[in-house]
């Protein structure tokens, strides 16, 4: 019944996906810019991350900038690449010891998780017929 009724827009899953993943690393990536880069840093420090005001940076522009441009739908394979790539340093680095759902203070890595299962998603489906890569590259994607 479901697939007579929206199996002629799968083609659409990817719109809503691209823009709640996009808004949340667009939001997380300039909550990091507007606290300071420094706070960032001083907790990669603590947790080991190697080059931690490069590594703060890095994190944050990618966050930011792949979020913006997961919403608008351009270079949105790159971008979930390179977002993939945060989400599983930071379940590995900070959440894992906390579990899934979280323990003895530590945060889980159940939202990280989705988001990186949305990232690998668009990472195997490109951006779906409403984005800046079709018009700008005039083709189907």
């Amino acid at each position: 019944m479901f697939e007579r009724i929206f199996g002629g827009f799968s083609h659409w899953a990817t719109i809503p996906l691209r823009l709640a993943i996009g808004i949340i690393f667009a939001a997380h990536g300039w909550q990091k810019f507007s606290m300071g880069l420094d706070g960032v840093a001083q907790f990669f420090g603590s947790v080991g991350i190697p080059l931690p005001q490069v590594a703060a940076f890095i994190v944050a522009f990618v966050e930011l900038v792949g979020g913006i441009g997961l919403i608008l739908g351009v270079f949105t394979r790159y971008w979930a690449l390179l977002l993939s790539i945060v989400m599983i340093v930071a379940i590995f680095t900070v959440k894992l010891q906390g579990g899934l759902l979280g323990a003895g203070g530590r945060p889980g890595y159940e939202f990280d998780l989705a988001l990186l299962a949305g990232c690998i998603a668009l990472l195997l489906t490109g951006p779906g017929p409403i984005s800046l890569e079709r018009v700008i590259f005039s083709r189907e994607l």
